[in-house]
């Protein structure tokens, strides 16, 4: 375990027991020892379930198979293992998703498809599912309803912090829960959402309906993130309803008794998020980049990732040097729209650069003494449109190398 990030927050929130929801962590030794690896979810009957992943063209065995499960609906079990991703291991990934969905269908009698199963950790190696299946009645015995902090650490890898949040919303007069946990520090450059978040709420909506927030949500937080611009074979984001409110019947993701939840989920999805960057693997600060006066808000987006994806932009930024000609470079390489001669960037609220040139009389000092503060934030127009994004990354320290280049190790 690496050491606990410096962007970490004080404290593992406090999850409200919601109702329809038990958890338990277990330790299976899958590959680390004297820890949790598994996280088991038991789910009320009549679940609704939504889902978004990777579009990775190597995805794992696990994410093809949340797929075919989530178009169907329900949900009654949620397995996940960290330590291994089984991913590329072929067949005998496929056979070993299929083992550990068939045998706890048959523990808690339920339909296969009803099963979710999530991986997380290296690529290639195939999996010991026999420790997954030897484990889960054990696992069963401690399902509990409070055992939300010890199932964010069961998820986590190169973590160095369980991930968690909660909001309390408003639908049709009655209060509805939502709690989620996530994990994820390095290989994030989501192409749908994160690593792994798993998103639960009390609230009785219908697949179509969660479905539908569920990925403008992952819009808005988990695909505006980037650590290291790899995106993740594994990434999953599930989102489970219970039912156990008994609000009015809402069946368009548009209803206006729906603005209250939208708005929390999206304030769960967005603060998971952030958590992810700021567990970036070696990470010393938290960078917010925002672009405008793009072509478009999806011009307005790539740019910013390009910004944000930058080697050169985040090794400055870790270095703490106002070195925003590396903001210019990213800009130009982005491959969209940009007024050379408009464009105009700020850091931490200071113009630093106006009409193409740096401002006159600018002074480093301020901008300086922004670089060494725990949150950078970064803004840039490029002087061609209405569009707009903000995205979220960290720093590139020396940690991240030494990380990565003895993960396997």
């Amino acid at each position: 375990m690496t050491a606990l990030s410096p962007l970490a927050p004080a404290a593992f929130p406090t999850m409200p027991r919601l109702a329809g929801v038990r958890l338990a962590s277990h330790a299976c030794g899958i590959r680390y020892q004297g820890r949790t690896d598994l996280l088991l979810v038991e789910v009320e009957p009549g679940t609704q379930v939504a889902g978004v992943y990777t579009r990775s063209l190597t995805c794992s065995a696990p994410v093809e198979w949340c797929k075919q499960a989530s178009a169907k609906g329900k949900g009654r079990l949620l397995i996940v293992n960290s330590g291994n991703a089984n991913a590329f291991t072929g067949s005998a990934g496929i056979a070993s998703v299929e083992r550990t969905v068939a045998k706890a269908a048959d523990l808690f009698d339920c339909k296969k498809s009803e099963v979710y199963v999530a991986s997380t950790g290296t690529i290639g190696v195939p999996l010991s599912d026999e420790k997954i299946t030897d484990s889960l009645a054990a696992a069963r015995a401690k399902l509990a309803d409070d055992a939300w902090a010890e199932a964010a650490k069961a998820i986590m890898t190169t973590d160095t912090f369980p991930k968690g949040a909660t909001r309390t919303a408003v639908i049709d007069g009655h209060q509805v829960i939502i709690n989620g946990i996530a994990k994820g520090a390095g290989m994030i450059a989501p192409d749908m959402a994160t690593m792994l978040s798993f998103v639960f709420t009390d609230a009785d909506l219908p697949h179509d309906v969660l479905q539908e927030l569920l990925a403008k949500g992952a819009d808005r937080s988990f695909n505006a993130i980037t650590v290291d611009s790899d995106t993740s074979t594994s990434d999953t984001l599930l989102l489970f309803a219970t039912a156990k409110v008994k609000h009015a019947r809402i069946t368009d993701a548009k209803d206006k008794r729906l603005a209250d939840f939208k708005a929390k989920l999206f304030e769960v999805l967005l603060e998971l998020a952030h958590q992810v960057v700021k567990d970036g693997e070696g990470a010393s600060k938290f960078v917010e980049i925002t672009v405008t006066g793009a072509a478009g808000n999806k011009a307005a987006k790539r740019i910013a990732l390009a910004i944000a994806n930058s080697p050169l932009v985040k090794t400055a930024i870790a270095g703490e040097d106002a070195n925003w000609g590396r903001v210019v470079m990213a800009v130009g390489k982005a491959g969209e729209k940009a007024d050379r001669d408009k464009l105009c960037i700020k850091i931490g609220g200071v113009e630093v650069a106006r009409d193409g040139q740096v401002v006159p009389g600018y002074d480093e000092a301020p901008v300086t003494e922004h670089m060494k503060g725990r949150t950078i934030v970064i803004e840039t127009d490029v002087g061609i449109g209405k569009g707009k994004a903000t995205v979220w990354t960290c720093d590139l320290t020396h940690a991240y190398i030494d990380i990565n280049g003895s993960y396997r190790t």
